[in-house]
C-alpha cells in the first residue's frame, strides 16, 4: 500500500519533495482583490476622514497661526490717531487749583478760604509750531479794576474766578480778545487721578524735600533723585514751596512735573488709554474744552517732531517792603507773545 502523507499544519512549510518547491514571502504574494464597500459605507468613511481633516487643520492652527494673521502690522499708535490736530493756534490758559475738588468751598490749604490759584500756566498749541509754555508767578502784583492797592495774581481766581484772571493774564501778556481760547482749572484731586490714571511719573525731584503743616493737613516727604511717583507724591512734589528759592523753586518743580506728564503721554501705552482719561476727568475739572477739542490739543502739543519751549516772566528782586509781591523787570510789559502772521 502506499505510504501515507503527514498533513502538513497551516503554518507549516511543504514538505520536502511537493510539487511547490518556492518560497513566498508577504512582499511578494499577490494581495487578494477587495471587494467594493456598499455605498452607504463608503459615504459614512468619506465623511469620518473629511471631519477628521477639519480637526487636524484647527489643531494646526492653534500651534501655527495663519502666516497673514502672524505677520498682519498692528496700526500704529501715535499722537496723530488721537484726534485731528486743530487748523490754528490755539491758547489755553491752565489754573492749578489749590482746592481739593472744583466747586469746594474751602481750599484746605493757604491761605485758608476759597481757592486760589497755585498755578497759573499760558500754552499756546501751534500745529505748525513749537508747544509754548509761559508760567506765570503768582505772586506778581497786579492792579484790578474796583480793588484798592496790588494783588497777587493767584488771588485773582479767588476774587472774580476764571473770566477775571483770563482778563488779568490777557493784559498782562499783551494778547489780543478773545484770548486766551480755551481754559482748564484742575484742582489737587484731579491732578492725582491724572497722575495715577498714567501709571505715575517718573521724576528726580532736585532736593530732599521735608515739610509738615498741621492746619493744612500736609505732609511732604521726598527724596532726591530719579524715582517713580504716584499721584499723592506729584502732589507733594508741585505744592513744595523751597525755604531758600520760593516761589521761584516751586515753578521749577511745576516744569518738571509738566515735562514728566508729557513724556509719559507719548509712552504707546499711556497714549492709547488717553481718551478713556479725558472722558474720566471731565466731570472732575473746569473747562471749556469739549473731550474731541482736548484730544485735538493732545494731539498737537504731543507731536515730537515739535519743540517745546517753557518761558517765564522777568521779576525784580523780592523787597521787604512789598510784603511777598513782586514786580515786572522794566521793559517787560511789553507784548510777549505776537500774533501768528496772517498769511
Amino acid at each position: 500500500m502506499p505510504a501515507r502523507r503527514k498533513p502538513s499544519r497551516p503554518n507549516e512549510p511543504p514538505a520536502a519533495g511537493s510539487a511547490n518547491t518556492g518560497s513566498v514571502t508577504p512582499t511578494t504574494a499577490a494581495a487578494a482583490p477587495k471587494r467594493p464597500l456598499p455605498t452607504g459605507q463608503l459615504v459614512k468613511s468619506l465623511g469620518l476622514t473629511a471631519a477628521g481633516a477639519v480637526v487636524g487643520m484647527a489643531t494646526l492652527g492653534l500651534l501655527w497661526p495663519m502666516p497673514d494673521r502672524a505677520l498682519a502690522p498692528t496700526p500704529e499708535v501715535g499722537p496723530a490717531s488721537l484726534a485731528a490736530k486743530p487748523a490754528r493756534p490755539i491758547t489755553l490758559l491752565v489754573i492749578g487749583s489749590d482746592a481739593e475738588r472744583i466747586g469746594a468751598p474751602v481750599n484746605g490749604a493757604a491761605p485758608a478760604g476759597p481757592a486760589n490759584a497755585d498755578v497759573l500756566l499760558l500754552v499756546r498749541v501751534n500745529p505748525e509750531g513749537p508747544l509754548q509754555v509761559l508760567n506765570l508767578p503768582t505772586e506778581l502784583a497786579v492792579t484790578l479794576p474796583g480793588e484798592k492797592g496790588p494783588k497777587r495774581l493767584g488771588d485773582v481766581f479767588r476774587l472774580g474766578g476764571v473770566a477775571l484772571t483770563a482778563d488779568a493774564v490777557r493784559e498782562l501778556v499783551g494778547l489780543e480778545p478773545p484770548s486766551p481760547d480755551r481754559y482748564l482749572v484742575l484742582s489737587r484731586g484731579a491732578l492725582r487721578d491724572l497722575v495715577n490714571g498714567l501709571g505715575g511719573l517718573e521724576l528726580s525731584p532736585p532736593r530732599r524735600m521735608s515739610y509738615r503743616d498741621k492746619t493744612q493737613k500736609l505732609s511732604i516727604d521726598l527724596e532726591a533723585g530719579l524715582q517713580q511717583l504716584g499721584g499723592d507724591k506729584v502732589e507733594q512734589l508741585v505744592r513744595f514751596r523751597d525755604p531758600w528759592f520760593g516761589e521761584a523753586g516751586r515753578r521749577s518743580n511745576q516744569q518738571l512735573v509738566a515735562t514728566g506728564l508729557r513724556e509719559r503721554m507719548l509712552q504707546p501705552e499711556r497714549l492709547a488709554k488717553l481718551p478713556f482719561l479725558v472722558t474720566q476727568l471731565q466731570a472732575k475739572v473746569e473747562t471749556n474744552l469739549s473731550p474731541s477739542e482736548t484730544l485735538s490739543l493732545l494731539a498737537a502739543g504731543l507731536d515730537g517732531t515739535r519743540p517745546v519751549q517753557f518761558a517765564s516772566l522777568p521779576l525784580k528782586p523780592a523787597e521787604e517792603k512789598h510784603k511777598g509781591l513782586r514786580q515786572l523787570e522794566a521793559g517787560a510789559n511789553t507784548p510777549l507773545w505776537k500774533p501768528p502772521a496772517t498769511p
